[in-house]
């Protein structure tokens, strides 16, 4: 289907706005473990609002792995999240995590599009993870409607992410996307227990991006999973990116700037939020844990002006 053709049919979609700030009573809140837990959409299980990401594993030594998990579990944090493409950080991630495992809730991902591949790569992130299941499985990066058609076409993807299902190598099935367009058709598509979208204050405010797929995904009761949310926007071009490497994009790095990011973001109904992959702001977001709450209307106003001022990662010009 051409891009124009599916925009035609889902033009219909009232941008999400009247979800901000959300009733969050509706996704059941509460506090244990130290951190705010969030019901995830129809699984019913129950996650930590910040999640760890594989990245901030990736490329450190084994100590400061296993330091980085133990600090992540004994915050509460209860959501992991790792994909073959985060170079060593399966590896990495796999024995830290070992003696936690059977209390959290572990993530992983395939940017494979067809059966095969991504059959081989559950099985070789299922080995790196020292487990026999993932608790959840996407596909990894949806960008466009030729991939979505590759995925759903006879020998796609999704036949594995299925029969994984099936075999309970996997429990819920997930996808993570950077496009409007793309989200919107696996969402028509397949009935998918979760999704994993950029949601963030520039992006939304000044791109446009992000309120239809986060009203889909509400309607369709999934779990949303926040991508983004202490990003500022592109890397100015004479910025000094030394002092975060993993990070492509501008992260929110003043400690007040991260915090209205991340309480924009849990101010929507969205069970969980990742932060960046840099130790130090990952870390930052552990800190901020017990500040973060709904915006008041002021606060509201407050961002939507910085982030009018900001450089979006993503823009939708639906």
């Amino acid at each position: 289907m051409k891009r124009r053709d599916f925009l035609k049919k889902t033009s219909a979609i009232v941008p999400a706005l009247g979800l901000f700030p959300a009733d969050l009573s509706l996704i059941m809140c509460e506090t244990s473990g130290n951190i705010e837990k969030r019901m995830l959409g129809k699984t019913r299980q129950m996650l930590s609002v910040i999640g760890f990401g594989g990245i901030v594993v990736m490329n450190v030594s084994d100590e400061e792995a296993a330091a980085s998990v133990k600090h992540a579990c004994e915050s509460g944090i209860n959501y992991f999240d790792v994909a073959p493409s985060y170079g060593n950080a399966e590896v990495m991630l796999g024995p830290a995590l070992e003696p936690y495992r059977k209390n959290v809730f572990l993530s992983c991902k395939t940017g494979k599009r067809d059966r095969d591949g991504a059959r081989a790569e559950l099985e070789q992130s299922l080995s790196h993870m020292r487990t026999s299941y993932f608790d959840l499985y996407q596909l990894h990066a949806v960008t466009s409607l030729e991939d979505v058609d590759t995925i759903f076409a006879p020998g796609g993807a999704i036949e594995t992410l299925i029969e994984a299902r099936d075999q309970g190598k996997v429990k819920y099935l997930g996808f993570s996307a950077h496009s409007v367009v793309a989200a919107l058709a696996l969402m028509k598509r397949f009935d998918f227990d979760t999704i994993m979208f950029p949601f963030n204050a520039a992006s939304w405010h000044a791109g446009n991006f992000g309120p239809q797929v986060l009203e889909t995904a509400r309607q369709k009761n999934m779990g949303i999973i926040a991508l983004k949310a202490m990003a500022k926007g592109c890397w100015p071009q004479e910025a000094d990116r030394t002092r975060y490497p993993k990070a492509w994009y501008e992260p929110l790095s003043k400690q007040d700037e991260a915090l209205l990011g991340l309480r924009f973001t849990l101010s929507h109904p969205i069970t969980t939020a990742i932060p960046p992959g840099e130790s130090e702001l990952f870390k930052m977001a552990l800190k901020l844990k017990d500040q973060i709450k709904p915006l008041t209307p002021p606060e509201i106003e407050t961002l939507k002006s910085l982030a009018n001022g900001w450089n979006p990662l993503f823009r939708f010009e639906g």
